[in-house]
């Protein structure tokens, strides 16, 4: 039995070229001065707490893959009965939801995408341009169809599908190849060993000062409050993997540095966006002048 060099790749040659062509759209730095531009204009509107429910904070999750569904849904239930003979009325209803629809999707997206680092903001420019250009064919097609014109109206609805197939391809590449609204630190609960972990001497941690240290290769957030409480955090935000041992604390909170998601010192909710996931947190004791610290369960009863 013979098998293949390991030198030889399994991928086609197309789906090289394609990821090849997805790295470089990262790299494309001449859109950097258009992003600059276009991310000031979406956080200089006031949306005030808004904004965290836009990012999805009260769901846990990104809420723009929720809302993404409802359009992408209505227009290919329209696709599907343009190949049926005799169906007119309920195509046109359907590309009506979801021209509505994406409005609010749309939104919530330019909101998760004002606070990505400049790699995943050039894919999605890219993927913002492309479910533009859905939406418009999409708003022509039901001009047309209104017009009486339903070939016409059939040709443009299967081009905004090609577009918004192409917005959704690159969202996809977003979310699963660059993490974007991933929970960045949903690996330290996998990590670090359960039980108590010597991290210190008490003298080690300045009362009101964030300290860094590492808890079996985890980088861990300690700060040590003025009644004597000492609260760690893991250390990576959850949101980029800001380094929360670089931010500012105030009010039993510590703001990351990158983005400005706040999380309590306490417990590591999440009380500020754009993060939509807590930050695991660690129980921390003193035995001896030493402190002690432990993976916090979030059930214990479990």
């Amino acid at each position: 039995m013979t098998s293949q060099p390991l030198t030889r790749s399994a991928s086609p040659a197309w789906s090289q070229g394609l990821l090849t062509g997805l790295e470089r759209l990262e790299e494309w730095s001449a859109a950097d001065r258009l992003a600059s531009v276009v991310r000031r204009a979406v956080r200089a509107v006031p949306l005030g707490r808004g904004r965290d429910v836009l990012h999805g904070l009260p769901l846990g999750h990104p809420l723009h893959p929720l809302l993404v569904q409802v359009p992408l849904g209505a227009w290919l239930s329209a696709a599907v009965l343009d190949c049926m003979p005799g169906r007119r009325g309920e195509q046109q209803v359907l590309i009506g939801v979801g021209l509505a629809a994406a409005a609010p999707a749309a939104v919530a997206g330019w909101a998760d995408w004002a606070e990505l680092p400049p790699e995943q903001a050039r894919v999605g420019l890219v993927h913002a341009a492309a479910n533009l250009a859905g939406v418009s064919f999409y708003a022509a097609s039901l001009t047309a169809r209104l017009r009486g014109r339903q070939l016409r109206g059939r040709l443009l609805a299967a081009a905004g599908l090609a577009s918004v197939g192409i917005g959704g391809a690159l969202g996809g590449h977003l979310a699963y190849r660059q993490a974007a609204g991933a929970n960045h630190a949903e690996a330290v609960p996998h990590l670090v060993p359960q039980g108590w972990i010597r991290i210190g001497a008490v003298a080690d941690f300045p009362v009101g000062r964030p300290v860094r240290v590492v808890v079996a290769g985890v980088e861990v957030l300690v700060v040590r409050q003025t009644g004597g409480e000492i609260h760690g955090l893991a250390g990576r935000c959850s949101h980029m993997a800001g380094p929360l041992f670089e931010g500012e604390i105030e009010d039993g909170c510590v703001r990351c540095p990158w983005h400005g998601s706040v999380f309590r010192l306490s417990d590591g909710w999440n009380v500020r966006g754009p993060a939509t996931a807590p930050q695991p947190s660690f129980e921390c004791r003193t035995v001896d002048g030493q402190v002690e610290a432990r993976l916090r369960r979030r059930h214990p009863q479990e």
